[in-house]
Order: structure tokens, then C-alpha cells, then sequence
């Protein structure tokens, strides 16, 4: 089965806690703290595998969670850091935040590979906490909770000239002519349900990537007929080979098929139709088709269409004109740079770090409780440790560093009244 869009959901390792401990051999008068760190979650790291060619791993395992960090121990003991979280995609991969709809990276090299989750890191221990003041803490933090997100990848297939065209045109006919490809061939309509790949070999050690794509139909840019599955596939190509069956088998309109794709590869994406086009008018070989080519070609030139001189009339079957269409698609595919997919394509590590977000917002529930929200918020909640008092103490510091105090004054809090945070819940004072 070809798979090519999949949404999963990844959770990075949690950083491990530190420890709260103190030296206490018999020998070692005023050993102080001695709790050790925690060690770092696993990232959540995305990586090229050649071999791979559809996203079909992907099908039925939608939820990955990076391993935590171990948390610290006594004598200053750290823990040990958890091992990255490695899953490998097809080359040509590319990786979209589900929530945004924004792209974090496009894996189209061999070696490409990307954090796309980060882990926590891992809590302090109680020796980082010793001051003149308080000699003796009981303060440790808890580890940073890992990233969380949830993404869409996206298969578009690494070939440097796409195949387009109505059903039963010849596509997949032509591939297995001039490539070593096997497509299955039929004579009946969407023979092709899923991409093939093959490749061209030429005489001046050049060879390229083409693609057969399913059979576009009228309306494939909304979702009718099995185009709309691999219209995504186009995007990477750089030269596009439109096939027009001339032949009258089909009864159909040359000329209006001709438009009727090219306006579904524009509803799609108008910058589709700014790639270098070769129309390929195919099934020379069939009765009435010089006429048809005839016709077309006096359509195309009075309509201004400046591809009416670059027409290259072939045969899958005699294999008349197939050498020329070679030479020409290699000759173009030479003075074709590669076309960007992702307008805003990430290069850092780290995905989202909004530094505008707020810390902390407030609202109230239906009982007229106060709520704190905010991933900052959270994320300090989270890493404070609730079973000893001085750790508590120390939020309730950072809270009011933060101006929670003042928000909830200002909201109209009143002394007694409840706050939530998370499952945490503590009373209001003035």
C-alpha cells in the first residue's frame, strides 16, 4: 500500500528530577547537600532512510514518547541522560505542525535529519540551591517537561519530471518505454493507483527521475477522482511531460482536456504551471491522430499558446519520437533550478519558541474558581518539586516575580478565594 500523508502525535522525554540529599557520613562534619541532577529527556529526531519509499509504517502507530531522563542521585550524582528517539521517513519527506498548518522541515538529502521535539531538560538537585542564607536546602527541581506536538507528513516524490495527464493517455506506457520501470498497463481507466518511479538513462551521463502520476480527471483539485491523492507529488518536479492522447479511441477533445488539467494543476498550485512544459502528443500510431495533432496545434496557436511550437508527437509502442522527447526533457531539466516547496523552511534544531506568548493568563470557571494558564506557567509548575515546603516556597516567589499576585488583584481575587493550576489548587492571600 502507498502511503503518503499520515498525522502522528510526539512526546519528547521528560528531564529527570533532582534529588534533595544531604552528606551524612559519620567522618564528614557539616556535609551539606549533596542531591545530584537529573538527566536529559530523548528528542524526538527525524531521519532520512533511502530505503524506504512510502509512509505505510506511519499507517497504524500514530503516538510516539521519547524516553525521560533518570533522575539524580545522592553524592551528587547525576542522571543519566535518555537516548534520542530516532524515526526514519522516505526521502522527500516533509514534516508540518498539525496545529499551525506551518512546515518545520523538508528532508529531501540522503543524510538530512531534524529535532522536531525537543526533551527536558533535566531538574537540578539541591546542591545548586545553597546559599549563606539557607546552607541546607530542600529544594530540588523537577525536569522540564519534553516538547509536545502534533504534525503531518507529507510524501511528494524526488522525480525531476512528472507525467500528467487525463486516464489512459499513455502514461505508464511511456515510463515502461523509456525506463526500466514496470508499471502495470491496462486497457481500462486509473490502471495506475499509486506513483511510479523510474529512471532515464541518456547518452550524456545526465539521467533523471520521472514520475507517472494517477490520472487526473476534471475537479481532482477538490477532491474528485484519485488526483487530488498525488497532486502533492507534482511539486517537486521540475519539468512537467503533458500527454494528449490523439488518438479517437476515447472520443474526446484534445484541446479541452489540455485545459482542463492545466487548470486543475493551477487550482492546486499557480506555481505548478510556471515549471518548463513538454506536450506530449501521444498514440501516434493510431488511426486519425495526424489529424487531431493538426487540429490541436491550430487550436493552441489561436488561443497564443506559446507551447503550440514545442509539441513532440510520439509512440510508446513503435517508439517513433521517444529519443527526441529524451533530449528535449534533459536539455530543459539542465536550465531548470529546483522550485521550493516550503515558503518559510526552518534550519534551527528547535521548532516554536514563541517569545511573545504570554507567561500566564487568568480566567475563572463556572464555580468562580481562578485558573492560571500558559505553557510558562505550566512548565515552572511542573518542575517544582510539591513534596517539600522550601520548593513550594520558591514558586510562590516566582509567581510573584512574574506578577501573578498583582494580575489576580487587579482581576478582582479576594483573600480565601481558589486558584487552579493544572490539578494544584491553593488559596488566594492578600
Amino acid at each position: 500500500m502507498f502511503v503518503d500523508q499520515v498525522n502522528i502525535s510526539l512526546k519528547a522525554g521528560k528531564g529527570g528530577d533532582g534529588m534533595v540529599a544531604f552528606r551524612r557520613e559519620k567522618f564528614v562534619p557539616n556535609g551539606g547537600p549533596a542531591g545530584g541532577d537529573g538527566g536529559r529527556g530523548a528528542n524526538i529526531i527525524f531521519q532520512v532512510d533511502t530505503g524506504m519509499s512510502t509512509l505505510m509504517d506511519f499507517k497504524y502507530k500514530k503516538i510516539f514518547k521519547a524516553d525521560n531522563g533518570i533522575n539524580g542521585g545522592i553524592k551528587r550524582m547525576t542522571g543519566a541522560g535518555a537516548s534520542d528517539l530516532i524515526i526514519e521517513v522516505p526521502e522527500g519527506t516533509t514534516i508540518i505542525n498539525d496545529d499551525t498548518d506551518q512546515p518545520i522541515a523538508d528532508l529531501t538529502n540522503k543524510n538530512s535529519e531534524f529535532v522536531v521535539a525537543k526533551g527536558g531538560r533535566g531538574g537540578r538537585g539541591n546542591i545548586h540551591f545553597a546559599s549563606a542564607k539557607n546552607p541546607a536546602p530542600e529544594i530540588a527541581e523537577k525536569g522540564e517537561p519534553g516538547e509536545e506536538i502534533n504534525i503531518r507528513l507529507e510524501l511528494r516524490l524526488l522525480a525531476d519530471v512528472g507525467l500528467v495527464g487525463f486516464p489512459s493517455v499513455g502514461k505508464s506506457t511511456l515510463l515502461k518505454a523509456i525506463t526500466n520501470s514496470k508499471p502495470k498497463v491496462a486497457e481500462y481507466h486509473f490502471t495506475t493507483l499509486i506513483p511510479n518511479l523510474g529512471i532515464v538513462k541518456t547518452d550524456y551521463n545526465n539521467d533523471f527521475v520521472i514520475a507517472d502520476l494517477p490520472g487526473l480527471i476534471e475537479g481532482a483539485s477538490n477532491g474528485v477522482g484519485l488526483g487530488i491523492q498525488f497532486l502533492r507529488h507534482v511539486e517537486r518536479t521540475r519539468v512537467i511531460l503533458h500527454l494528449i492522447d490523439m488518438s479517437d479511441t476515447e472520443g474526446r477533445n484534445q484541446y479541452d482536456d489540455y485545459q482542463k488539467i492545466n487548470e486543475e494543476l493551477k487550482n492546486y498550485d499557480e506555481e505548478i504551471l510556471k515549471r518548463p512544459q513538454i506536450i506530449v502528443a501521444s498514440k501516434m500510431d493510431m488511426p486519425g491522430s495526424e489529424d487531431n495533432l493538426e487540429l490541436f496545434k491550430q487550436q493552441l496557436k489561436e488561443n497564443n499558446d506559446k507551447l503550440a511550437e514545442k509539441i513532440i508527437p510520439i509512440s510508446s509502442v513503435t517508439h517513433s519520437g521517444l529519443k527526441e522527447l529524451v533530449q528535449e526533457t534533459s536539455n530543459l531539466l539542465e536550465n531548470t533550478p529546483k522550485f521550493p516547496i516550503m515558503e518559510n523552511e526552518i534550519d534551527q534544531d528547535v521548532i516554536y519558541e514563541d517569545n511573545d506568548e504570554k507567561p500566564f493568563e487568568i480566567t475563572r470557571d463556572m464555580d468562580g474558581d481562578w485558573l492560571l494558564t500558559g505553557n510558562k506557567i505550566e512548565k515552572l509548575f511542573k518542575m517544582t518539586d510539591t513534596d517539600h515546603e522550601q520548593s513550594m516556597l520558591r514558586f510562590s516567589r516566582q509567581l510573584k516575580g512574574m506578577g501573578v499576585d498583582q494580575a489576580l488583584r487587579e482581576a478582582g481575587a479576594k483573600d480565601g478565594d481558589l486558584v487552579n493550576i493544572l490539578d494544584f489548587s491553593f488559596n488566594y492571600v492578600e
